[in-house]
């Protein structure tokens, strides 16, 4: 397996993961010259609206409007998500593939039991993809940071990325998600997601972030390990 280096690597269990909780970060890093792969553990297949095809195309659509460098999907069972070795390996063959230095993942806990479980599988995998003994075929890879993308639950965030700019990039990449989000005389069943004032519960999340550092919209994250500053007049 080719080596295609990243700065950042954004895991998602779900496609729309990303886009709904870390594409403004992503968004802003890419503006500032880096360069960003995005990973799918899984197709999203049990879904009350749309299908694995049609989430697909979504994920292709979506993928065009952040502008990253590359999007797979490993087909991982959604719903039936663990922690399990062979998942491990499919995740380190990803971190060792891109060689990123930032790792983005899901929720350290959330509502959806798969986002937790996500977190902590990609968590484990970070570590793993620096030991040479676990043969992939690849260089061994360690990123230099993980952080976990808030989700659905209000957790309190560790740092907060002001995404001001790139707010409405970021609606236009979630609206992408034609078969999972609000769209005048929508057809389908109603789920949590689909509603009008889901997107509005979006848009308020992100200003309440945004309220942190006092600016118009921001994404929140928590940390894996205690990280260390040069300059304390780089914090806000």
């Amino acid at each position: 397996m080719s080596s295609k280096k990243v700065d950042i690597l954004a895991f998602g269990v779900h496609p729309d993961d990303i886009e709904l909780s870390c594409s403004g970060t992503l968004l802003k890093h890419i503006a500032l010259g880096y360069t960003v792969a995005v990973v799918d553990l899984t197709q999203g297949e049990l879904g009350s609206r749309g299908s694995a095809e049609l989430r697909l195309q979504e994920a292709k659509k979506a993928a065009n409007v952040l502008g990253i460098s590359a999007r797979e999907n490993l087909s991982m069972s959604d719903g039936w998500l663990r922690n399990t070795p062979e998942s491990q390996f499919k995740v380190i063959e990803m971190i060792r593939k891109y060689r990123p230095g930032i790792v983005l993942a899901n929720a350290l806990e959330d509502r959806h039991p798969d986002h937790g479980r996500a977190a902590q599988l990609v968590a484990e995998s970070c570590f793993y993809a620096g030991l040479l003994k676990i043969d992939t075929g690849q260089d061994e890879w360690r990123p230099k940071a993980l952080y976990h993308y808030i989700q659905d639950q209000n957790l309190i965030p560790d740092f907060v990325v002001d995404i001001s700019s790139h707010f409405d990039q970021k609606m236009e990449s979630i609206l992408c998600y034609r078969s999972q989000f609000f769209e005048e005389n929508q057809t389908g069943p109603k789920t949590p997601i689909s509603g009008k004032d889901f997107l509005d519960f979006i848009k308020a999340k992100n200003k309440s972030m945004g309220r942190n550092i006092q600016v118009d919209y921001a994404e929140g994250f928590n940390k894996s390990r205690i990280f260390g500053v040069d300059d304390l007049f780089d914090l806000r």
